[in-house]
């Protein structure tokens, strides 16, 4: 049965689960630009105005002071109904959204225990990790539980994200006090103690201690991490089979492997083999990745507390290694330029064109994607955490010395490829939507033309310095029944069919000498060009 087959329970249970991981991160980057700017008390005013009405989690720990002190003065009634009138829907989308990362991981640990328990019949860890469809989901979902917890994390600040629940819990009593895992929901998003000020430190370990707070099954963990060390789960090296381009085909498993690391922190501490495999195989030619949407991560900041991930690091940071791989990106930019715009001239993308020279063109698009990811990844601005770290700083100067960096040529190299990639995927889609009715036109001509050929040779129709041949009569006649039997549905038969078909008039062609008589060899060249 296919694992994501409608009846498959288990299938459709993980399947819903990583879609609703999506959905949640979708929710939590929209919230996060529409934070109400009063519950981070930035502003001056608000902080004398609002500080005896919006709390941290102190608040739990002296509930009733804070709440006889707003009593005892009216103006401070008046200002808290006022703040949850205004912010009582926001707040409770917010609630909402941070409910939904606690019901969600709750939601996985009772799937493994299930799986493990043998509620899916059939079905069981090892199983779905072995299966194609199965690995993927199992490990995206780990990989969305983290994603969830840095986003929270990086883009809502652990104080607002304590007055944010402070603030719902006040305001919404009956609710809140109905629900069960309120308190859950407090303990697994209570600030971490990071900030994305550029001067903020990283706090002490950061953030395996924040993934630890709701334990997963750590046999789930380790299989997963083994999953996304050894196998290509998304089969994309078929995609990329030039070996330099091997770390771009895995960079989507390489940003999930990152995440997942640090649900199993000794191995980044202290399993230097483990470390070593991963580098050289994920990252021998990039330190800086794309974990998510657009939000990167230097590795070299990010691994620096882990003993074992930084050894491991620091065999492809050397300045040589760092040097070649600038230039060669750099020198490929130059190289492509040229090709893109000759590409680009118009009438220069032409079906026959893109039909005989697709795995050329579709090289040159694999190659302009490789070097402009490298490139606006290596030399785009450092996040605050990674600008203060002096290595990452001299490792991106020293890209953005050794390639000549030129941002103007690399925005026009983006511009073109997408370009490119859109006349491509428009031509590509005109012929595949005409495919049939140009199959049926050819097919109908290329009989004709046959039927017509052996006329020729029967000596009943003249034409200058044709003699009559029965042999070729007859053969030309079989190749109109051979090319009308051709079928449109049974694609590989009628291809190999074609080859042979070509090669055999060819070959009747060099044999009886037919090049020399003109009609015959224009409507042979004809026949051959329509197949």
């Amino acid at each position: 049965m296919d694992f994501l087959a409608e009846n498959n329970n288990c299938g459709q249970t993980i399947l819903r689960l990583v879609a609703r991981g999506n959905a949640i991160i979708a929710e939590l980057l929209r919230l996060s630009d529409f934070i109400p700017p009063v519950f981070k008390l930035e502003n001056k005013n608000d902080q004398p105005k609002y500080g005896d009405i919006i709390s941290d989690f102190s608040y739990f720990k002296e509930t009733d002071f804070f709440e006889e002190r707003i009593d005892s003065r009216p103006e401070l009634q008046d200002l808290d109904e006022e703040l949850r009138e205004n912010n009582i829907e926001i707040l409770t989308r917010f609630y909402l959204a941070f409910e939904s990362i606690h019901k969600y991981v709750t939601d996985l640990n009772r799937f493994v225990d299930d799986l493990d328990e043998g509620v899916y019949i059939q079905q069981t860890l090892e199983t779905v990790l072995l299966n194609s469809d199965g690995k993927q989901l199992m490990c995206e979902a780990l990989y969305l539980y983290g994603v969830m917890l840095l986003i929270v994390d990086m883009r809502i600040d652990g104080i607002v994200r304590e007055r944010l629940l402070v603030s719902y819990h006040r305001y919404s009593a009956a609710r809140s006090a109905g629900e069960s895992n309120v308190d859950d929901v407090c303990k697994l998003l209570r600030s971490t103690g990071y900030s994305s000020a550029p001067s903020a430190r990283r706090p002490l370990n950061y953030p395996e201690e924040y993934f630890g707070r709701l334990p997963i099954n750590s046999t789930y963990v380790n299989m997963a991490i083994g999953r996304l060390r050894s196998d290509d789960i998304y089969n994309q090296i078929s995609a990329y089979p030039l070996p330099e381009h091997r770390s771009t085909a895995l960079a989507s498993q390489a940003a999930m492997l990152y995440i997942v690391l640090y649900f199993a922190p000794a191995m980044l501490h202290t399993q230097q083999a483990k470390m070593r495999e991963i580098v050289d195989k994920y990252f021998p030619d990039n330190w800086v990745i794309s974990i998510y949407m657009g939000i990167t991560v230097n590795l070299v900041e990010a691994w620096e507390p882990y003993k074992a991930a930084k050894t491991a690091l620091n065999n492809v940071l050397e300045a040589a290694a760092v040097k070649e791989l600038s230039v060669r990106h750099a020198r490929s930019m130059q190289q492509l330029l040229p090709i893109m715009q000759q590409c680009l001239q118009e009438g220069a993308l032409t079906e026959v064109v893109v039909l005989d020279r697709i795995p050329k063109l579709m090289n040159t698009i694999r190659n302009c994607n490789v070097v402009l990811r490298w490139l606006m990844l290596h030399t785009h601005a450092l996040q605050p955490s990674a600008e203060s770290n002096k290595k990452c700083r001299q490792l991106r100067d020293q890209v953005i010395a050794d390639s000549g960096h030129q941002p103007l040529q690399l925005f026009q190299l983006l511009l073109m490829t997408a370009h490119f990639e859109l006349k491509l995927k428009d031509m590509f889609k005109k012929l595949l939507t005409e495919k049939q009715s140009k199959w049926e036109t050819h097919k109908t001509e290329s009989q004709e033309r046959m039927v017509e050929l052996s006329e020729v040779f029967s000596g009943t129709k003249p034409l200058t310095r044709v003699e009559k041949n029965e042999n070729l009569q007859a053969w030309f006649g079989e190749m109109a029944k051979q090319i009308g039997s051709l079928s449109y549905e049974d694609s590989t038969s009628a291809g190999r069919k074609i080859v042979q078909l070509i090669q055999a008039l060819e070959e009747v062609q060099e044999f009886h000498q037919l090049e020399t008589i003109l009609q015959v060899d224009g409507i042979a060249l004809f026949v051959r060009n329509s197949f």
